[in-house]
């Protein structure tokens, strides 16, 4: 079985990205998971600390690691968005194979300090766990929104993103360069969608070389994707929209059986619409465009 660096790399040298889905109970990791079988793409599912708590560390740990090893398939867990050091200790010894440590709202100062003790940390304890680090501010929460923050003023620039590789010694960067987390109501709506600073992923991944991830990619330009990953990203996240497809597959369910209260009669309906947007941004993303700077 490879390792997640290893697709990673392989990811990189094909000038595609992996797919990061969210995930919050059994209905998401298998319309996940099935989706990734079906288009034989790894994929990486990830729970946030809200989602872990939801689900269980050791449990979730636990799940993935049967399928992986039972199907011989490359699926990777992360712990998205982990703001505590001991959060994240939780996660990499329940046997997560990534961490997102971000502490991304601390002044830049503060934020590479703590990001590169967890990283000395962490790779103490597993050296083969992989560490990413924020920079730049992509605001908070996947969920519908009415407004957008302005987050023009949170943009990573190339200098930062060199720096903060350098003195952290992480193995990921997640930058800010136009991405936001979670939906406008008018996306949802299908009227309007996000737009990326492509020159600016660009321009951060020649001074970083390093991989890179596009939090915040729900309702995000499917062109604008597409030249994301062509200019530096190696993964991209999407959490907004599994949600929703998960909230819409379960009211068409409901709507279709209101006296049903057999929860496996009533789900299938859930995993199918969830799996229809996997498979898309799946196939989306393995779309390789051309070449970008390597991965140093």
């Amino acid at each position: 079985m490879q390792t997640l660096r290893k697709v990673l790399e392989q990811a990189e040298a094909n000038t595609v990205a992996i797919g990061h889905f969210n995930i919050s109970d059994l209905v998401t990791l298998k319309a996940v998971f099935e989706a990734a079988r079906d288009l034989n793409a790894p994929v990486v599912v990830g729970t946030s600390e809200g989602e872990r708590q939801f689900m269980g560390v050791r449990q979730v740990a636990a799940i993935v690691k049967s399928l992986r090893e039972e199907y011989d398939f490359p699926i990777f867990l992360n712990a998205d968005h982990t703001h505590s050091l001991p959060s994240a200790l939780e996660a990499a010894k329940a046997g997560f194979d990534w961490i997102v440590f971000d502490v991304s709202t601390l002044p830049f100062e503060e934020n590479v300090r703590q990001t590169k003790a967890a990283v000395e940390t962490l790779k103490a304890l597993r050296p083969d766990i992989l560490v990413e680090g924020e920079i730049g501010d992509i605001g908070s929460g996947s969920e519908i929104h009415d407004t957008a923050p302005d987050l023009q003023k949170g943009l990573t620039t190339p200098a930062e993103a060199k720096q903060f590789v350098d003195e952290t010694g992480v193995d990921t960067l997640a930058p800010a360069v136009g991405n936001m987390h979670g939906m406008l109501k008018s996306m949802v709506a299908g009227n309007t969608k996000k737009r990326l600073d492509i020159e600016r992923i660009r321009e951060v991944k020649t001074e970083a070389r390093i991989f890179m991830t596009l939090h915040g990619a729900s309702g995000t330009d499917d062109d604008d994707l597409r030249e994301a990953i062509a200019a530096g990203m190696t993964v991209v996240h999407i959490n907004t929209e599994v949600r929703l497809a998960w909230r819409r597959g379960l009211d068409g369910a409901l709507a279709k059986q209101p006296n049903e209260i057999v929860p496996y009669k009533v789900l299938p309906q859930a995993v199918d619409s969830v799996k229809q947007v996997v498979a898309a941004r799946l196939a989306l993303f393995s779309t390789g465009r051309r070449a970008r700077p390597a991965v140093r």
